[in-house]
């Protein structure tokens, strides 16, 4: 199997970067159709307007219905047809840029991705997460492309709530150590290949940046300001991410945090709240060093991730609850079969619970 490193086809981030939007869309199409939620149209609804203004492109809003489903995915097919557009804009988080991707991938036209947040590290890559209507994790749909142009406007994203580029430096947080487990095993990534050096320098630096500026960026933006700390983490949790994980490969944070979706009690949780848990119970299962472990918790500790079960939501903890989890986690089709070593469901629960413990450690509870 041959070594591929895949990224979008251009990638743009800087501060007033979405009054350019229509000029970057005329490159790409005639008519865009822009996927935005209610609240982002009244924010940035305007603005986007007057950059499609005096270009040759026309742009259609439609409002995004809250999940990236087969239902949603069906639904904004009918309005390209309908409207005859044959471009597709995703602006705000991580669903949305699925859902766009999805759509833009089943009508065969390009799509332009447009992060609000710096939530997640969907925005660059050829994957889209598919759930059901309610919420629960369905399946991965690997696209034969990446985005054609991701656009940053770091203004915008340094305005967002702070939980929410903290929740993508826990989505971050996973990319090298996922990486680095499938280059153990020798897995295929998913870029359809086995992962690069290159693909390793980027998950590594994208570590490697969230322990440097991770602290910095999130009082700087506290302070409601967008320093070069903010601007490195954004593309850390964006970029570097981004490329680290397809074309590092997924493993066990990830899977854990898509068996964390059969419990209600944790959808209110953000994606990267989640997968930062499902770093520590990874680093569990392969039994790092204690120095490794440490620094990842106390990492999570100081720009607020989550640590222990209860951070995530679940009220009261039973065996039961935690096993349906680690279930989940362990389900055929899923990436912790990309760790180097044979995982259970037995083993995951184990590891589940290891970490709340440790979290709760060095909480000091």
């Amino acid at each position: 199997m041959a070594n591929i490193l895949i990224s979008p086809g251009k990638y743009v981030q800087g501060a007033g970067e979405m009054k350019k939007l229509g000029t970057y869309a005329a490159s790409y199409g005639k008519k865009a159709l822009i996927l935005i939620s209610a609240g982002g149209y009244k924010r940035i609804g305007k603005e986007i307007e007057e950059s499609f203004s005096g270009v040759e492109c026309e742009a259609v809003f439609d409002y995004f219905n809250g999940e990236c489903s087969k239902k949603e995915i069906d639904r904004l097919c009918g309005i390209m047809k309908e409207n005859g557009c044959d471009l597709v804009i995703g602006v705000g988080g991580g669903k949305i840029f699925d859902t766009a991707k999805a759509v833009a991938y089943y009508q065969k036209t390009p799509v332009v991705i447009c992060p609000t947040i710096a939530s997640t590290d969907a925005p660059c890559s050829a994957l889209s997460v598919i759930y059901t209507d309610e919420g629960v994790f369905e399946e991965y749909l690997f696209l034969p492309a990446n985005p054609n142009l991701v656009m940053m406007d770091t203004d915008i994203i340094a305005k967002s709530p702070v939980r929410l580029t903290v929740a993508g430096m826990g989505d971050a947080l996973a990319t090298y150590f996922e990486a680095r487990a499938c280059q153990r095993s020798d897995a295929a990534t998913c870029a359809g290949g086995k992962c690069t050096q290159a693909a390793m320098a980027l998950a590594k630096l994208c570590f490697d940046t969230l322990m440097e500026e991770g602290v910095k960026a999130k009082c700087a933006l506290e302070a409601g300001v967008c320093t070069p700390a903010v601007e490195k983490v954004i593309e850390a949790n964006t970029l570097l991410s981004g490329m680290g994980f397809e074309s590092g490969g997924l493993a066990g944070a990830h899977a854990i945090h898509n068996g964390m979706t059969v419990l209600e009690e944790c959808h209110p949780m953000y994606h990267g709240e989640k997968v930062a848990f499902g770093t520590i119970t990874q680093l569990v299962l392969e039994d790092v060093s204690a120095e490794e472990l440490e620094e990842v918790i106390d990492f999570c500790i100081e720009v607020g991730l989550p640590v222990t079960l209860g951070q995530l939501g679940v009220k009261e903890i039973t065996e039961e609850k935690i096993m349906a989890v680690a279930k989940a986690a362990c389900a055929e089709n899923d990436t912790l079969h990309n760790m180097p070593f044979e995982v259970t469901p037995e083993k995951v629960y184990a590891a589940i619970m290891a970490a709340d413990a440790y979290g709760h450690y060095f909480l000091g509870e």
